[in-house]
């Protein structure tokens, strides 16, 4: 007997909703003269950060020589090898695979947009996705605010001169679901904070939120540069709306040698762990070497941008079928 689960877990309306979704931001980016490419989805290395689990697939040579391949988390790299190869303001919408993550918002298989701007600064990046969000989705113009800000306004927490003890027990103290044996570093806690505390009361805005300057130590692949404060920071930033974490962009890091160890450390966290070190993309390293021109770029996820527009509460009513069903 045939499996009955054969349909599509979103409705035939939604679908059609869904590649309409797709010709607007194309339309958007062919207004702004942003130029679509396509990348490799299958990779012989993969991102270091020990928050990131790649699926590993064999490829066999004709001679029956194996050798290990890695599905893109992303299509960053690829991408800025293009970008150092002079091509210029580009975007994708690429299908991207992550490990181990599924749920309401999440699945292994998604569709991610990415673009990247040598011709935008930092905070002209955020103004476009800002105008994305507006044309593309209908949401509200949204709020900005810098990282230190988001602490003090909602937690009266100074991130600058706060010790790593102090927001354990802040974290123990207002999360009463966490057990008090919990362990993690001073960026762990944070992120505990922002995703127990302050998320939820973003999500009350009608406004989406542009969080900007994150701390140095949580800078992945941005620049590091000096705040409105006066504090060293990373030039990156996020966006929320309505519960959901949309976006993560960079003012990028152009500096090969400090992005090698970057991913050094990355892979001895991974260590500590016990996952397996990733292996490292010489080839993006090598075009950075080469010289990657200076450039903002983000990343968005094109299924939560559509759960948005339909006011829908799960992923699979923007997919085709779920992850149990492929």
């Amino acid at each position: 007997m045939y499996d009955k689960d054969w349909q599509p877990s979103a409705s035939l309306e939604n679908l059609k909703r869904r590649a309409q979704f797709l010709t607007e931001i194309r339309r958007f980016f062919y207004q702004r003269e942003v130029l679509e490419v396509d990348t490799p989805i299958l990779s012989h290395a993969a991102p270091t950060a020990p928050y990131l689990d790649s699926f590993t697939t064999d490829y066999i040579a004709a001679g029956g020589q194996k050798s290990s391949c890695y599905l893109h988390t992303s299509p960053e790299f690829a991408m800025k090898r293009l970008l150092a190869a002079g091509l210029g303001d580009m975007y994708q919408i690429a299908k991207v695979f992550r490990n181990g993550e599924q749920g309401r918002h999440h699945s292994p298989e998604f569709t991610m947009l990415e673009w990247y701007r040598p011709s935008l600064s930092y905070h002209q990046l955020m103004a476009e996705v800002d105008d994305l969000l507006q044309t593309v989705v209908g949401l509200s113009p949204a709020v900005k605010m810098n990282y230190q800000t988001l602490f003090s306004q909602y937690l009266s927490i100074d991130v600058t001169d706060v010790e790593q003890d102090e927001l354990k027990q802040y974290a123990l103290s207002r999360i009463k679901s966490l057990p008090q044996d919990w362990q993690t570093d001073k960026d762990g806690w944070l992120e505990l904070l922002m995703s127990e505390l302050i998320e939820p009361q973003l999500a009350l805005s009608v406004h989406p939120y542009i969080i900007y300057d994150f701390p140095a130590s949580q800078a992945q692949l941005a620049k590091l540069h000096r705040s409105e404060e006066g504090h060293i920071v990373s030039a990156r930033f996020e966006v929320y709306a309505q519960g959901l974490e949309l976006a993560n962009g960079y003012d990028e890091c152009l500096d090969a040698d400090e992005l090698s160890q970057r991913f050094v450390e990355d892979n001895l966290i991974r260590h500590q762990q016990g996952k397996s070190a990733m292996p490292v993309d010489k080839h993006l390293l090598a075009a950075m070497q080469a010289g990657l021109p200076a450039c903002c770029g983000v990343a968005i996820g094109v299924d939560r941008l559509l759960m948005l527009k339909l006011g829908v509460q799960h992923i699979d009513a923007v997919k085709s079928f779920t992850f149990e069903q492929s």
